[in-house]
């Protein structure tokens, strides 16, 4: 077998490194640096660095910002590295809204603007700009984070201000925003209706919107990043008595939802989607009661067989399955509080 070039080898090796090891790697030569720097190398690094090894927690409180490891043999968080963040705040008052491969895309609270961050690698990108894009308000606006089929990470900002709905698309590679339409019923431009953080899977961002959490209408939100078409798909069949909450996830490039329904007794639902149908794959025993401030609070993981649902102050219980589909941590990016954030370790970069 021919030799391989040094080049190769050194890429190939390289690819596999963690995120951090890249970053000091980049100072051995000046051939290393512009080897690790082009966007082959960063993609390649992403893609092979999803992987469970790879899954961080970041927490927020009052006081201080961690990052912890995710112990998938003890199924609890590991001890904590803090992290001082790199752009002007006030007290951490910094919200997570979005995240993909290893970016995170955050709201500074007391100024409303929009962010990119990599926690990795420390390096930031301000997308507010002085004709008041980048500006996000909570409880009317929704974020979601994508990469579209040439490699061009965006961000989708839905935007309702006084009945008026306005849809923008931030491109990382122009470093600008652009308006796009959006067709839908008018109800949901009503401050009724909560929208969540958008998920990215099969080049679709998708949206969970409802009325209330009692009660109400249930519906889901599909934006295809390749088109930038709009379409609207049913919720899972699950009882619309006491509160409801649908959870997205990406499994494997697969949409799933954690259903929770309930009032006094909770039930736990994980639907997948199939074309623009939901499947339950399985349910959970009635759960006992537990406060509102942990249901608001709740994410999930599964491995080895076994289903997790934690709090940011770590798990609240385990489900059984039969099924042992992969190792894999099920981020919801802001833990229905604002609170933290679940990310891969990458060094994808938040502007070009």
């Amino acid at each position: 077998m021919p030799d391989l070039p040094v080049h190769t080898i050194v890429f190939e090796i390289l690819t596999r490194v963690p995120a951090k090891d890249v970053g000091r790697s980049k100072s051995v030569c000046k051939q290393w640096y512009a080897l690790l720097s082009t966007q082959d190398f960063v993609r390649i690094h992403c893609s092979r660095s999803l992987v469970s090894s790879n899954q961080r927690v970041l927490l927020i409180d009052d006081l201080t910002c961690s990052v912890h490891p995710i112990i998938f043999q003890s199924n609890e968080y590991g001890p904590s590295s803090i992290v001082t963040f790199p752009f002007h705040h006030q007290n951490n008052d910094v919200s997570i809204l979005s995240h993909l491969n290893g970016l995170l895309c955050v709201c500074l609270n007391h100024t409303y603007e929009l962010l990119l961050w990599n926690p990795t690698t420390t390096a930031f990108k301000h997308l507010s700009t002085p004709d008041s894009h980048g500006f996000y308000i909570n409880n009317l606006d929704a974020i979601g984070l994508y990469v579209d089929a040439d490699d061009d990470y965006k961000v989708l900002h839905i935007k309702r201000r006084s009945g008026v709905l306005g849809v923008y698309v931030y491109s990382r590679e122009v470093d600008s925003w652009r308006n796009i339409p959006f067709i839908t019923r008018q109800e949901y431009l009503s401050p009724h209706f909560n929208w969540s953080a958008g998920t990215f899977c099969g080049g679709t961002l998708y949206f969970t919107v409802c009325k209330c959490w009692i009660g109400g209408t249930n519906v889901v939100i599909c934006f295809d990043v390749n088109s930038e078409q709009f379409k609207e798909i049913s919720f899972p069949p699950v009882p619309s008595t006491g509160m409801v909450q649908g959870v997205l996830v990406n499994v494997k490039n697969e949409l799933h939802m954690f259903a929770s329904t309930g009032m006094f007794e909770m039930t736990i639902d994980l639907w997948t989607l199939q074309g623009d149908y939901w499947i339950k794959v399985l349910s959970c025993p009635p759960i006992p009661p537990i406060s509102l401030s942990l249901w608001c609070d709740i994410t999930h993981y599964v491995t080895n067989g076994n289903w997790f649902v934690m709090t940011n102050l770590g798990k609240l219980f385990t489900i059984e399955m039969d099924m042992k589909p992969f190792e894999c941590f099920y981020p919801v990016t802001w833990f229905r509080g604002f609170k933290g954030a679940g990310f891969v370790e990458t060094i994808v970069s938040p502007s070009i």
